[in-house]
């Protein structure tokens, strides 16, 4: 079986993150410690910050903060974002048991749910950022990946499909009936980007291919968790709840007595 299947049979309690920037110390903290969340499989839906740094960084990083974890009882995956190298989730760079990326269309089955999890997006300052790297060319890191943008895979769906029904998605972006509508954000960058606006059209075009292909398969899809846009919006669209979060902003997915806090 090609696509990822990982089992969080021991979690009580999903909760969704939104971009955290490499603030993975925070984050932790304030799961672990502020919000005293235990027993809690926590999926941060991309711009984690795999990247920016050189590989040992992460190491050290996971062994600095595997021991709150694992006193905690928590696991946290992270989607790819477009602030995000996409090798660390490809080829799943950073893999431990409480702190892993997870490849694109990777279903997470935790709390009676199946979750699909779709990284990418535009980086609308994207040419500032390979401005960036080609002046400073520095081993192993970088600001920019050119392939950031999500990618459409019906294949991946159609062999989802045969293996289970997915009820909970997961992804850095939005299809394109979801907040942020408008484009006012992007017409300064898109000033000296002539591409951008297309690109972007075509990141929210991808998702509404993934939204519709797994509703024409029978897929329920009760909710749909995004960061990107660095703001709060509710959204239902037919008879699914969108909801966009801030960044480090936390939403409670399920509890193991199906409690849902929206």
């Amino acid at each position: 079986m090609m696509m990822k299947i990982l089992e969080y049979n021991e979690a009580k309690q999903v909760v969704v993150c939104g971009d955290i920037h490499g603030a993975f110390e925070t984050m932790v903290f304030k799961t672990c410690v502020q919000y005293g969340m235990t027993d809690t499989l926590i999926i941060v839906a991309g711009d984690c910050g795999f990247g920016f740094e050189r590989p040992n960084h992460y190491i050290n990083l996971y062994n600095g903060l595997a021991g709150r974890l694992k006193k905690a009882n928590n696991w946290i995956v992270f989607v790819r974002g477009n602030h995000d190298d996409p090798s660390y989730f490809q080829e799943e760079k950073i893999c431990y048991e409480r702190f892993r990326c997870v490849p694109d269309y990777s279903v997470i089955q935790a709390c009676g749910l199946d979750i699909l999890c779709v990284g990418g997006g535009v980086s609308i300052d994207r040419l500032a950022r390979q401005r960036e790297d080609a002046r400073y060319i520095r081993k192993e890191t970088a600001s920019y990946w050119a392939d950031e943008m999500p990618v459409f895979d019906e294949d991946k769906i159609k062999e989802i499909s045969d293996y289970c029904l997915i009820d909970t998605v997961v992804t850095h972006t939005a299809p394109s009936f979801c907040p942020l509508l408008d484009k006012n954000g992007l017409r300064g960058w898109a000033a000296y980007d002539p591409q951008l606006l297309m690109d972007c059209d075509m990141e929210r075009t991808t998702m509404d291919r993934i939204y519709q292909t797994l509703k024409e398969g029978g897929h329920p899809v009760n909710k749909w968790y995004y960061g990107h846009f660095h703001q709060k919006w509710t959204w239902k669209y037919e008879n699914t709840d969108f909801k966009m979060l801030d960044i480090m902003e936390f939403a409670t997915v399920r509890t193991t007595n199906f409690e849902e806090d929206d």
